[in-house]
Parts: C-alpha cells; sequence; structure tokens
C-alpha cells in the first residue's frame, strides 16, 4: 500500500512537472543552411606541407605515364631516323609527336585566364545572394519577427504537436524561404540548442528553446519578402545576438582565413 501510494506520488510530481514545462516554454527549430564554398579555399602552412610531402611521394614512387613513355619512342624514332636506319617506324615518326603535343598544351595553358573569384555581388557588397564570398563557407539569416520586435536569426518556426522537430524545421523554411529553396538536411537530430527568456511572459510562456537543424544548401532562391542575407563567419559575429551566435558557431567548422 506504502508503495503503491509512494509511485503514485512520483507519476503525479513527474506529469506535473512535464506539463508546466510543456506549457511554461516555446518549442522552436531554427535551421542553420550554410552554403559551401565554392572555390577550394587557399591552404594553411600545415595543408601546404602536407600537399608538397604528397607530391614528393609521388613523384618517388610512380610509375612513367604513357606521355613520358611516348617521349622516350619519340626520341628512339628520331635517332633511328637521323642514322637511317631500317628499324624506324616510319608511321610513328609522321604522327604528332608528344614534344609537338607538350609544346600545343604549354601554349594553350599560356593563354588560359582563369575566372574572377570576385563576383558582382562581392563588388557591390550585395549580401542578399549566395553567389558571393565563393572561398567562404556562407550562412542563411532571415528577419524573424519576435514579438514586437524584428531580429535578424536563422529562419525559425515554433514547433506544433503531432509534429517531429525535423517536420518543424521543413516546414520553417517552407513558410520562410518560399518552395523554390533546395536544401539537403544532414540528420533527423539537432544539431545545436540555445534557451532564452523573454522579457515579459507571453501567453503563458515564460521563454522559448530553440533547436537547431543543420543542412546544405543545394539549389534555388529565397523569398526575398524575408529579407535573406548569406554571412560569413565574421559577419555572423557583427550581426547575430552574441549568444545566440555563439550557439549557432559552436556546430559549425571554424574557419582560419
Amino acid at each position: 500500500m506504502f508503495l503503491r501510494k509512494f509511485f503514485c506520488s512520483e507519476i503525479s510530481v513527474g506529469f506535473r512537472i512535464f506539463v508546466r514545462d510543456k506549457s511554461s516554454w516555446d518549442i522552436i527549430t531554427g535551421v542553420c543552411v550554410e552554403r559551401l564554398p565554392v572555390v577550394t579555399p587557399p591552404l594553411n602552412d600545415i595543408q601546404k606541407k602536407f600537399k608538397n610531402l604528397q607530391w614528393t611521394i609521388e613523384v618517388e614512387k610512380s610509375l612513367k605515364s604513357n606521355h613520358e613513355i611516348r617521349k622516350e619512342n619519340d626520341k628512339k624514332q628520331a635517332e633511328l631516323l637521323k642514322n637511317e636506319s631500317i628499324e624506324v617506324d616510319l608511321d610513328a615518326v609522321s604522327k604528332i609527336t608528344a614534344q609537338d603535343f607538350e609544346d600545343a598544351s604549354k601554349e594553350e595553358l599560356e593563354n588560359f585566364k582563369f575566372a574572377d573569384i570576385e563576383t558582382e555581388a562581392d563588388k557591390r557588397g550585395d549580401k542578399s545572394t549566395h553567389d558571393r564570398c565563393l572561398q567562404k563557407h556562407l550562412v542563411l539569416v532571415t528577419q524573424v519577427k519576435l514579438g514586437k520586435d524584428v531580429k535578424t536569426i536563422l529562419p525559425q518556426g515554433v514547433w506544433t504537436e503531432g509534429e517531429t522537430l525535423r517536420q518543424t524545421a521543413e516546414r520553417a523554411l517552407l513558410e520562410q524561404c518560399g518552395p523554390d529553396l533546395k536544401v539537403k538536411f544532414l540528420s533527423n537530430a539537432p544539431s545545436g540548442f540555445y534557451k532564452y527568456k523573454y522579457p515579459t511572459e507571453i501567453n503563458g510562456k515564460i521563454g522559448a528553446k530553440v533547436f537547431f537543424y543543420y543542412a546544405n544548401y543545394k539549389a534555388g532562391e529565397i523569398n526575398k519578402a524575408s529579407k535573406p542575407n548569406w554571412l560569413t563567419r565574421n559577419e555572423m559575429t557583427e550581426i547575430l545576438p552574441e549568444k545566440y551566435n555563439k550557439s549557432v558557431q559552436s556546430f559549425l567548422i571554424e574557419e582560419t582565413y
């Protein structure tokens, strides 16, 4: 009898705590949409050393390429032709030699010009497009209404009963960014967490618990009504609230350039 009353009491207390927590906080899902670098970022010192080491090992251990073998064979045929040897292969001599191919390739390389990695958006200082800062990671932020204020943060939506957090994240992106935006979620579980209290209680809620999902940008444009911006790590530090930004950057790859 005592144990029965004890367990009933524990269940009742647990239920009250669950209901209180459920009613006291808004559950929100934020989505960190990141555009990965389009152009290879510059190598740091360690990466340069590793690259040089790999190149040295490749040169020391590699076999001769078809081009090198062909070049050596061309030299032999040229010597035989010069000495008027009967062993010369006239069909091989009449073709374009490996040296001719090498000279033509060098000429083509000298005339080739790499495209400028600075885009028109970079020149204009336009942050509303992902076609900028091609060597850096960019994170999508939008203007979200929080009470009477409008904040520039990650796209987010309030969880509703019957949804999973992942479904809330997908719905938030659709509602704020439009159907044209295509992203790839990397997991069904959140990547980060942030909690804050409201200045005053709103509809019985004392604050919000934000669960961040991480996704990679694939294609498509974003609804301009949400006033999107694609920010670098440093720009996020300047624009996002300090503690909010710290929570987001804790699950992102750190950039050192």
